[in-house]
């Protein structure tokens, strides 16, 4: 090895193994990352995730919504936040299964059979999809302008099987709470 590049390692070694590391300033403070504070508290996995996909960072969001999963359990909402994040990313045969232990788990819910039913309309399940649009549109009393909405797209769907070829349909996810995601599929 090279003595000229040995000579130059040794002090940064050395540096690295003085207090601070080679970054420390000369007061002594530290110039990284502080540490964690124990005492902090974690915001909820549901919360993050929930922002995450208003802000359409999906990936981050299932990530976000699994961390969920270990702090609730699998609730009916955290199932109906995983499958709504994998049916934005695409992963219809992810979701699926997701919504149906959430509509099996809170059978009252209107929020998670909406969103059932929009993957199920993704996959061309157009049938059972208006027969879920309706429970959710029942169960919520008509109040949900976005539940109100796909269930008219999937009955004109449901109709006219070529509605909507060539164009652009907006289905809208809905979660507890306030707050809608629209999922658009080009056909």
């Amino acid at each position: 090895m090279n003595k000229g590049l040995i000579a130059c390692l040794i002090p940064l070694l050395l540096a690295a193994c003085s207090s601070g590391g080679p970054f420390a300033s000369k007061t002594g403070e530290q110039t990284y990352a502080p540490a964690l504070d124990p005492r902090g508290t974690a915001v909820d996995g549901l919360v993050v995730g929930h922002r995450l996909m208003a802000a359409g960072q999906y990936e981050l969001a299932l990530d976000a919504y699994t961390r969920a999963a270990g702090e609730h359990g699998l609730t009916a909402e955290v199932l109906t936040s995983l499958g709504s994040a994998n049916l934005a990313l695409g992963r219809l045969n992810q979701s699926e299964p997701l919504l149906r232990r959430a509509v099996d788990t809170e059978p009252l819910w209107a929020e998670a059979w909406n969103n059932l039913g929009v993957v199920l309309i993704e996959r061309g399940k157009t049938a059972e999809a208006a027969e879920v649009f309706r429970r959710a549109y029942a169960l919520d009393n008509g109040e949900s302008d976005a539940i109100r909405d796909n269930l008219r797209l999937a009955l004109a769907k449901l109709d006219n099987p070529d509605y909507g070829e060539g164009g652009q349909q907006e289905y809208k996810l809905v979660r507890r709470g306030s707050g809608s995601y629209l999922i658009r599929r080009a056909y």
